[in-house]
C-alpha cells in the first residue's frame, strides 16, 4: 500500500517555506465554507476534538491559579510540582524507572516533540517517520533540519521491523514510535517494541516515542516504550517520551503536554531549547495539569467512552468494507475508498456535498519528500481517508451511516 523513496536526500536545512500546511486545515477550510454555503452545521469527522470536557477542578485549577497570583514565569522545564505529580504517574502506571529532572513540562506535546528533534539534530541526520504519518510529525521533522526517511508499515499499520533494519540510515538516526497512532489507531506490543528498542541501541539511534493516546489502547495494553528500558542505566538509555493532556483529558485547547529525556544529559539539552523556545510553560495551565492527574479515573473513563463509540457506531463501515477491522486504539479510523472507484479527494468532496459528513483525505498523512525535495503524496494513499470517532457517539454514528451509505451506492 505504501513505499519510500530510495537514493539521495537532501543533506541541507529544508527551506521553511516549501513546508506544507498540515491537510487537516485545508478541511477545516473547505467544511466552514460548505456550511456558510448551506447554512446547515456538517457532522465534522474530520478532526480529533472529543465529546468529552475537561473536569471542573481543572477549569477550578486555572481560575484559582490567576486568582491568587500563581502567573509568574517559572523554571523552562515546569514547576516541581507538575513534575513530581508526572513521575507519580510514569512509575506507578507506565512503568518508568525516572525522576523530576528528567522531565520537562511543554505548551502541548507537539511542541514537546519539536523540543525533543531540536535536542537531537545533527546535521544531515535521518529522522525515521511511519509510511502514513500524522503530517505535523512530518513538518516538526523538517524544521529540526532533519532528513526524513520514511519506513513501511506491516498489514495492520504496525512498524515493520525487518524492513526498518534493512533500511540504510546513519548511526545519527532518530526513530519516532507513535503508538496508538494517528491515523491509523495502530497498537504496538511489548514485543514489537521491544524490537524496535533493541534495534535502536544496537545501530545507536535514538527513539522517540509519541504516547499522546495511552489511555485509547483498545485491543490490548498500552506499552510506554521507556518502560523497557527500566533494567538499563540511565546513561545508556535512548528512549525519550512525549505525553500530552489533551486527549486524556480532553484538554485540547489548554496547550500542556511534557516530555520525558532518557537520562540527565539530555534532559539538560531540552532544557536549554524549551527556554531558547518559549522560556516556560504558562503557569496557570501547569495547574492545571496538576489537577487532571488528581484524577486519573477521568482518563480511564474518557478512554471507554471513545472505546464504546469504535465498538457501536463504525460497524457500517466495516460492512460496506472500507474498514478492514476496527482500530487497535486511539481517536481514528483509516478507511479504504479504493472500491468505490473514487479517490480519497474526490470521495471526502463529494460525501460533504452530498450527505454533510466531513472526513480527512489521508493522502497529506503519507507526504514523501523526493530526491529532488519536493514534497508529494504517496500514490498508494489515495484511497485513504481518516474518519475521528471521538466525538458526540450518535453524530459519529450518524456520519459513519452516510459515508458507508455513499459508498455502497457507488
Amino acid at each position: 500500500m505504501t513505499r519510500t523513496y530510495i537514493g539521495d536526500y537532501p543533506s541541507t536545512p529544508f527551506p521553511v517555506t516549501d513546508i506544507p500546511a498540515s491537510c487537516v486545515h485545508e478541511v477545516f477550510r473547505n467544511v466552514e465554507q460548505w456550511e456558510r454555503e448551506t447554512d446547515t452545521r456538517a457532522i465534522r469527522l474530520h478532526v480529533g476534538e472529543p465529546a468529552f470536557r475537561p473536569s471542573s477542578a481543572v477549569a477550578g485549577a486555572v481560575a484559582a491559579a490567576v486568582r491568587d497570583g500563581r502567573d509568574s514565569y517559572t523554571t523552562a522545564e515546569g514547576v516541581l510540582e507538575l513534575r513530581e505529580a508526572v513521575v507519580e504517574k510514569l512509575t506507578s502506571e507506565n512503568g518508568h524507572d525516572t525522576d523530576v529532572e528528567l522531565v520537562v513540562a511543554t505548551p502541548g506535546s507537539a511542541q514537546g516533540l519539536l523540543a525533543v528533534m531540536n535536542a537531537l539534530h545533527r546535521p544531515g541526520a535521518h529522522l525515521l517517520l511511519p509510511a502514513v504519518h500524522w503530517p505535523v510529525h512530518l513538518q516538526q521533522c523538517l524544521l529540526a533540519g532533519f532528513v526524513p526517511r520514511f519506513y513501511p508499515m506491516d498489514e495492520q499499520m504496525r512498524p515493520d521491523v525487518a524492513a526498518i533494519a534493512a533500511m540504510d540510515v546513519d548511526s545519527s538516526a532518530v526513530l519516532l514510535v507513535n503508538t496508538p497512532s494517528n491515523p491509523a489507531g495502530a497498537l504496538c506490543d511489548t514485543a514489537r517494541l521491544g524490537e524496535l528498542v533493541a534495534l535502536a541501541r544496537e545501530r545507536n539511534w535514538a527513539v522517540i516515542s509519541d504516547e499522546a493516546y495511552e489511555d485509547f489502547a483498545f485491543d490490548g495494553e498500552h506499552v510506554s516504550t521507556a518502560a523497557l528500558e527500566s533494567d538499563v542505566p540511565p546513561s545508556d538509555r535512548v528512549v525519550f517520551s512525549a505525553f500530552s493532556f489533551s486527549k486524556s483529558y480532553a484538554m485540547t485547547g489548554y496547550r500542556l503536554g511534557y516530555v520525558v529525556a532518557p537520562n540527565s544529559r539530555h534532559a539538560q539539552t531540552l532544557r536549554t531549547v524549551q527556554e531558547a523556545s518559549i522560556v516556560c510553560p504558562a503557569l496557570p495551565v501547569q495547574m492545571a495539569g496538576i489537577a487532571a492527574l488528581e484524577e486519573r479515573e477521568q482518563s480511564r473513563r474518557n478512554g471507554a467512552f471513545v472505546r464504546r463509540t469504535r465498538d457501536s457506531a463504525l460497524l457500517p463501515l466495516l460492512d460496506a468494507g472500507l474498514l478492514e477491522r476496527l482500530p487497535g486504539g486511539g481517536w481514528y479510523a483509516l478507511l479504504d475508498c479504493g472500491r468505490t472507484g473514487l479517490d480519497a479527494t474526490t470521495f471526502a468532496a463529494r460525501l460533504l456535498r452530498e450527505h454533510g459528513v466531513a472526513l480527512a483525505p489521508a493522502s497529506g498523512f503519507a507526504l514523501r519528500v523526493a530526491p529532488d525535495s519536493a514534497i508529494e503524496p504517496d500514490p498508494g494513499a489515495e484511497h485513504l481517508l481518516r474518519l475521528a470517532f471521538c466525538g458526540p457517539p450518535e453524530l459519529v454514528a450518524e456520519g459513519a451511516r452516510r459515508t458507508a451509505a455513499f459508498a455502497g451506492a457507488r
